[in-house]
């Protein structure tokens, strides 16, 4: 069985959530606060996929998971990339996605480039919401068709409540020039969108979350882990029947995710047999 690694820290508040989310798609899961993590690195090489939660991370003093980024920066950058080379798929909701643009795992290396030794400086922010207020609400939400992001590739968002929730106040996306928003759309890095007449906080060219060159790590405001059943969407019991045959769309997210990993096991233990 996969199993994911949950990482905590002092005003993670979405683990559970998370934990549940990865349950619900088939995967054991395992957490590790931020002080084991950077007194042995090493822990992070036994997961199959990793979480960083949402939350406020320290308070979000400074700037919204600044942070915990730098402590990440400083002692286990080098054991991500080792993971992200294993093929080991990422989600960083909310806080998460703060965290990690500003550990340098999003957007990362353009495609065909490898990661670097250090961590790269920021290329994107997530900025005050253009209403400068703290949003919670339930918006809808895009795929684009180019994505290579293994979490939303391939997700159905044409029916009739294909919606997902959000709850931040520093979820602005901002990329550092136009021609990096474009490389990031050509290149298949922009995973999911919001909805032209439903950006709620303003995001550059609609922008909700991103992945990076390889499609393996996701960063987006929304909360897909808090959508894991029909009866949590904000009008449910007024969907067609149809639309409710699935799994909703967060569910769905994860077991991508899971599917990946099960079927690089099986493929590997076919190579070998």
């Amino acid at each position: 069985m996969a199993k994911a690694l949950i990482i905590t820290a002092p005003g993670i508040n979405c683990d559970l959530e998370l934990d549940e989310a990865f349950e619900c798609a088939g995967a054991s899961t395992f957490n590790a606060h931020i002080n084991e993590l950077m007194d042995d690195p090493s822990i992070i090489d036994e997961a199959d996929l990793i979480g960083l939660p949402g939350g406020f991370s320290y308070g979000d003093a400074v700037a919204a998971g600044r942070i915990m980024a730098g402590l990440m920066r400083q002692t286990m950058y080098a054991q991500f990339v080792k993971a992200l080379k294993r093929g080991v798929p990422m989600i960083a909701p909310c806080n998460g996605f703060q965290i990690a643009v500003q550990l340098g795992l999003l957007p990362g290396p353009t495609p065909g480039q490898d990661w670097t030794e250090e961590p790269a400086e920021p290329t994107v922010a997530l900025a005050q919401n253009n209403t400068a207020r703290f949003i919670d609400r339930w918006v809808g939400i895009d795929i684009p068709q180019n994505t290579r992001c293994v979490w939303t590739k391939d997700l159905d968002v044409t029916e009739q409540g294909a919606m997902i929730p959000i709850a931040h106040g520093e979820g602005r996306f901002v990329p550092k020039d136009d021609e990096l928003l474009r490389q990031l759309d050509v290149d298949g890095q922009i995973a999911c969108r919001y909805l032209p007449d439903d950006n709620p906080n303003g995001s550059v060219g609609d922008v909700m979350g991103i992945c990076d060159a390889s499609g393996l790590v996701l960063g987006l405001m929304p909360h897909p882990e808090r959508f894991l059943r029909w009866s949590q969407h904000p009008y449910w019991t007024r969907l067609p029947r149809d639309s409710r045959s699935g799994d909703p769309l967060g569910l769905q997210m994860f077991k991508n995710a899971v599917s990946f990993v099960n079927d690089k096991s099986e493929h590997k233990e076919k190579v070998h047999s």
